[in-house]
């Protein structure tokens, strides 16, 4: 079995920062990519920032230049540092991880979520 956990969300005033981790465990063979998504009240789950086995990282124009992706291979685990945060960045936070297993095959697993309240 395969467990995602997200953790690090939280109220913080307009301007502040929060930094998220998403930690994998169980029978994962790597983690081939991370996402973190979010989604608020209302409104459709949106990519926020995605990272490759590799390194390389994609972000939403809502978040360049404010929010950083990154990953701790040896640890199985993500993070986003999220920086600057708005009002509008206020969202249940999750977490995607693309895990391949020992039989070969990559599966894709959710994590729980995690609430970020922006307060203006």
């Amino acid at each position: 079995q395969v467990q995602v956990v997200e953790s690090g969300g939280g109220l913080v005033q307009s301007g502040g920062s929060l930094r998220l981790s998403c930690a994998a465990s169980g029978t994962v063979f790597s983690i081939e990519s991370v996402g973190w998504y979010r989604q608020a009240p209302g409104m459709q789950r949106e990519l926020v920032a995605q990272i490759a086995s590799g390194g390389t990282t994609n972000y939403a124009d809502s978040v360049k230049g404010r929010f950083t992706i990154s990953r701790d291979n040896a640890k199985r685990t993500a993070y986003l540092q999220m920086n600057s945060l708005k009002p509008e960045d206020t969202a249940v936070y999750y977490c995607n991880c693309i895990i391949k297993k020992i039989d070969g095959y990559t599966y894709s697993y959710w994590g729980q979520g995690t609430q970020v309240i922006v307060s203006s």
